[in-house]
């Protein structure tokens, strides 16, 4: 049986956020980020089976769960331009922001940087000293 080569596929805001990532984890060893696989190209039993589990459409890419300063942590989401939010994602933002989430979107490494740097120099949460941990 010959197998026909597989198309790529080109997946742009994954390569961004797999860049993200590896930076992130270079900068910050000891800090958790971690990805929550919403996205992606699924059978309908897969994709069936992860909504079963709990999967919601629209929740950013990445977490970032420390507290700082008066949120609760950091959602990231990772866009291409032109690409914008889907009205889930809008929705998903809006009410992890009114839960007290910070959530942010970036199209750039040096834009992500810029973000996660500025988010963990600020105080913890709660913190009335400024001290980080």
């Amino acid at each position: 049986m010959i197998r026909k080569p597989r198309k790529k596929t080109e997946h742009p805001e994954s390569r961004l956020q797999r860049s993200c990532v590896k930076w992130f984890r270079l900068q910050y060893p000891r800090v958790l980020l971690f990805a929550i696989p919403n996205g992606g190209d699924r059978s309908p039993v897969e994709a069936a089976i992860m909504q079963g589990e709990g999967v919601e459409r629209g929740i950013p890419d990445l977490c970032l769960p420390r507290p700082k300063a008066s949120w609760h942590g950091l959602y990231l989401e990772a866009k291409i331009a032109p690409n914008d939010l889907s009205p889930d994602q809008v929705e998903k933002i809006a009410l992890l922001r009114a839960e007290g989430y910070r959530c942010e979107v970036f199209y750039t490494l040096d834009q992500f940087m810029e973000i996660v740097n500025n988010y963990l120099k600020l105080p913890d949460y709660g913190s009335t000293t400024g001290e980080n941990r």
